[in-house]
C-alpha cells in the first residue's frame, strides 16, 4: 500500500510513500527501545540545549515547513509560519520548564523521608491528524523527549511529507537517532504497535472513532492514553457584553485554520436582546474574508484538507436545513473549498446541534438568558473548550465553572499555548497535554520512602 501527499488546492500529488513493512516496522521499534536505554539517562542540561537547538532550526526553516502545511494540507501560508513559531516556543518551554516539573516532589509522612521521584517510561506512540501537522506532533514529543521518553509517529496519511520533517529537524538538532521516529503507515498497523510489549503509551488526537479504537486496544495491553478527541466549543455572549469585540474575535475563533480546529468556536450562543447586533457584525467580518490559493500572503483561506471532508460538511448543512435550519450566508461548496457559512435556526436533532463541524460553518443558537446560556452550552456531547463573552467578571467566574469543559475562556479567543494545560471530558477525550500536567502524563510517578 502507498501513501500520498496530494495538494487539496490543485488535487496534484506530491510524493507517493511506500508504506512501512511489518519488518520496518519492528525494526524501528527496536531502534526506539535501544535509544531509550540511553536517552532515559541523559542529563538536563544536555536535553535542553538539544531542545533550543531544535526551536532555533525551527524558524530558520519556518519558511521550508510552513511550505510544505501549505502543500499538503491547504493551510493559508500566514497561519502555518504562525504554526512553526508557535512549534518553536513549546521547544523553549519545555527546554526552560522540564526540569524544575520534574524535580522530586517531598511528601509529609510520619516518620522518615519521603518523596515522589519522576522516572521516563519508555516508548510512547503519538497517532496524530492533519489539522495542525506540526503543532499537534511538537505539543507532544517536546514535553516527552524532555521528560526522557521517546517517541514513535503514526501522522495522519494526508501528510507525510510534515511527518518526515519533524523527525528531520529532530535528527539535525542533535537528538540521537531513534529518540523520534516517523512510521510510515496506515491506520490498520496501529494494533501492532500497540500490542508490543516496548511501546508503554499511546496518546492520540482525532475522531471519536480513532480514540475509541486506539483506547480499546491500550486497554487491552493496559497502557496508559491520552485522547483529544474535537469538540462542539461553545462562544457564549451575554447581553452586557463587548458586543463588536466579541462578534469579530467570534469571526476570528470560527475561522481559524479554516474552521478545522478542534477549539475553533463552532456553536454561538447568543443572549436574545443582542443577536442581531451581535449577527451584523459577525456576517461582515465574516463577508471581509478573502479565499483563494492558501499559498498567496494575501488570503485569508484557501480549501478545506481534502474534497471529501468538504462533501461531508455539506451533507451536514444540507440535512440540518432540511430539517429546518436557515442559511444566513454561505453554504456553498467547489471541489474541496467551502465558502464561510452562519446556520441560524437550528434545533435538537439536527447535525449541526449535535454534530462536530469541522469547518467553516457557524452555528447560531439563541438564549432566553445567561442560565439558558449554560444549559445550551452543556446540551453537547463533547466537552473541549469555550469561551465566555460579559463584562461583569465576578457574574463570569461563577457561570464557567458551570460549563462542562476542559477549558473556558473569559473575554478570549479559546487557543492552546504551552503554559495552559490542554484537553477536555466528556467525549472530547480525557488526559492533559501543554504546562506541567502535560510532561506528567507519561511519567512514572515513583513513591521512595527512607525510614
Amino acid at each position: 500500500m502507498s501513501i500520498e501527499s496530494k495538494n487539496p488546492f490543485n488535487n496534484e500529488t506530491l510524493k507517493t510513500f511506500e508504506e512501512d513493512s511489518e519488518q520496518q516496522i519492528k525494526e524501528k521499534i527496536s531502534r526506539s527501545q535501544k535509544a531509550y536505554e540511553f536517552w532515559k539517562e541523559e542529563n538536563f542540561t544536555h536535553k535542553k540545549e538539544l531542545m533550543l537547538k531544535t526551536a532555533v532550526l525551527l524558524r530558520d526553516r519556518k519558511e521550508k515547513y510552513a511550505q510544505l502545511m501549505t502543500s499538503e494540507m491547504g493551510k493559508a501560508k500566514k497561519e502555518a509560519i504562525s504554526e512553526i513559531e508557535k512549534c518553536a516556543l513549546a521547544c523553549e518551554y519545555y527546554a526552560n520548564n522540564a526540569e524544575d516539573f520534574l524535580a522530586d516532589q517531598a511528601l509529609e509522612v510520619p516518620n522518615g523521608q519521603a518523596y515522589v521521584a519522576h522516572d521516563p517510561i519508555g516508548i510512547v506512540l503519538a497517532v496524530m491528524p492533519w489539522n495542525f501537522p506540526f503543532w499537534q506532533v511538537f505539543r507532544f514529543a517536546a514535553p516527552n523527549l524532555m521528560a526522557g521518553n521517546v517517541g514513535l509517529l503514526k501522522h495522519a496519511s494526508n501528510v507525510p511529507q510534515c511527518a518526515l520533517a519533524i523527525q528531520e529537524v529532530f535528527e539535525d538538532a542533535g537528538f540521537p537517532k531513534g529518540c523520534f521516529q516517523t512510521l510510515m503507515i496506515s491506520s490498520s498497523k496501529v494494533n501492532m504497535v500497540l500490542d508490543d510489549d516496548r511501546v508503554k503509551a499511546a496518546t492520540l488526537t482525532g475522531s471519536e472513532l480513532a480514540g475509541s479504537k486506539v483506547a480499546e486496544r491500550a486497554g487491552k495491553n493496559l497502557k496508559k492514553t491520552v485522547l483529544e478527541l474535537g469538540g462542539s466549543d461553545p462562544f457564549i455572549v451575554l447581553k452586557d457584553a463587548d458586543i463588536e469585540n466579541a462578534a469579530k474575535t467570534g469571526a476570528k475563533a470560527r475561522m481559524i485554520n479554516n474552521g478545522q480546529s478542534c477549539i475553533a468556536a463552532k456553536r454561538f450562543i447568543l443572549e436574545e436582546s443582542i443577536a442581531d447586533k451581535f449577527l451584523k457584525i459577525f456576517q461582515e467580518e465574516l463577508e471581509k474574508l478573502k479565499i483563494g490559493n492558501p499559498e498567496d500572503e494575501d488570503i485569508d483561506y484557501g480549501p478545506m484538507a481534502r474534497e471529501d471532508l468538504a462533501k461531508e460538511l455539506e451533507e451536514q448543512v444540507q440535512k440540518s436545513v432540511e430539517k429546518g435550519a436557515k442559511i444566513l450566508i454561505g453554504g456553498k461548496r467547489d471541489k474541496a473549498f467551502f465558502e464561510p457559512t452562519i446556520l441560524t435556526n437550528v434545533k435538537a436533532g439536527m447535525p449541526a446541534y449535535e454534530e462536530e463541524l469541522f469547518g467553516p460553518v457557524a452555528v447560531i443558537l439563541i438564549a432566553k438568558d445567561e442560565n439558558d446560556a449554560v444549559k445550551l452550552a452543556n446540551d453537547s456531547r463533547f466537552g473541549l473548550g469555550g469561551s465566555l463573552w460579559t463584562k461583569d467578571i465576578e457574574k463570569a467566574k461563577k457561570l464557567v465553572r458551570k460549563i462542562d469543559s476542559g477549558a473556558v475562556y473569559i473575554n478570549k479567543l479559546m487557543a492552546s499555548h504551552p503554559a495552559v494545560p490542554f484537553g477536555g471530558v466528556k467525549m472530547s477525550g480525557y488526559g492533559r497535554e501543554l504546562s506541567e500536567a502535560g510532561i506528567k502524563e507519561f511519567i512514572n510517578q515513583k513513591t521512595i520512602w527512607i525510614d
